[in-house]
């Protein structure tokens, strides 16, 4: 079968992929530096090649007709991947490495560790991102994300960095002051988090019946939460991985060893096409190495107890709107 791009040059498909998306002659050739008889030229000639209009003449604009705006998704798309590609190829050292990811994890477990990868790459500058909302990596300039979920969103590849437990955790005095020796001694404690992760938690040790009192305080971040705690407010259902440094230094204690997941775990993330990308490999390599010399994490990833999967909110920093599954990066 003859290939149908033999006769089409990609000049003319870049000039209607700027015109369409641009829905003006005038501010495509203002885009392409071409003058605008130039562009009107080149689309004429695209649609003699494909024998029909690709496009409405209106007074103030143009508009894809029915075939213009199916060309016009697939122009897009290629000549993205094309940036990408080209992108990717020429890069230099000395640009920014862009990461948007969770705000408890990036304070507790990732900026204290950047320096090395810093360190590593003198000539690669790091931009730092919480933004809680779920975000479209390619369209908001991130070259990778760190969030928590399955590891399935549309247009991204992802690679799992650390499993997502979560277990009580405490001020020393508070464990003191309520005497805990068994689970069930919780049913009764000021608990810090949401009823459900607890309801779950308790299902996880073993203690049946409802939790009472119910919980004193919520909040959207996770480290408020255990901020709380170790205020001696209460105790706080968190991940003992991202708060190893405090159960290190003796300022929370972990009374009880079980163990509840919410989600999967936390994956980096990274848009479809981008995984030879050098920024992204040499981040990814760093991270997963930094992940696996992680004590926490190779015991997290043996004590799993169990994964309740929509049953509670995401959670370790803020919590997204569990019907949003269309994720094109992900959230705290």
């Amino acid at each position: 079968m003859a290939d149908p791009l033999a006769g089409i040059p990609l000049a003319s498909i870049r000039v209607f992929e700027a015109a369409a998306r641009l829905k003006s002659f005038t501010r495509a050739a203002e885009e392409l530096g071409m003058t605008q008889a130039a562009v009107s030229w080149q689309i004429k000639a695209l649609e003699g090649r494909l024998g029909q209009s690709l496009f409405r003449r209106l007074p103030r604009e143009v508009q894809p007709t029915e075939g213009g705006e199916r060309l016009s998704r697939a122009a897009t798309e290629a000549m993205t991947l094309l940036r990408r590609a080209v992108s990717d190829l020429t890069e230099a050292d000395e640009h920014i490495l862009s990461i948007t990811t969770l705000a408890t994890l990036a304070t507790q477990w990732l900026a204290p560790r950047l320096g090395s990868f810093q360190v590593a790459n003198p000539g690669l500058a790091v931009r730092l991102d919480t933004n809680p909302t779920l975000l479209d990596l390619a369209r908001e300039g991130f070259d990778v994300g760190i969030r928590s979920g399955s590891g399935e969103w549309p247009g991204m590849e992802s690679q799992m960095l650390m499993p997502s437990v979560f277990t009580p955790l405490c001020s020393p005095a508070m464990a003191e002051r309520l005497k805990l020796d068994q689970p069930r001694d919780l049913v009764d404690a000021p608990r810090i988090g949401m009823e459900k992760e607890w309801a779950a938690w308790f299902a996880a040790a073993g203690v049946d019946g409802g939790a009472q009192p119910v919980t004193r305080l919520t909040a959207d971040y996770q480290v408020l939460e255990v901020a709380a705690a170790l205020g001696d407010q209460g105790v706080a259902l968190a991940s003992p991985i991202l708060f190893a440094r405090e159960l290190r230094n003796g300022l929370l204690v972990r009374p009880f060893p079980q163990t509840v997941s919410f989600h999967a775990g936390y994956f980096i993330v990274w848009p479809e096409g981008r995984r030879r990308s050098p920024k992204i490999a040499r981040f990814r390599d760093w991270l997963m190495a930094q992940a696996a010399s992680d004590p926490t994490v190779a015991e997290a990833r043996s004590s799993c107890a169990i994964h309740v999967s929509g049953q509670a909110g995401q959670k370790s920093g803020s919590r997204p709107d569990p019907k949003r599954t269309e994720i094109q990066a992900m959230v705290d």
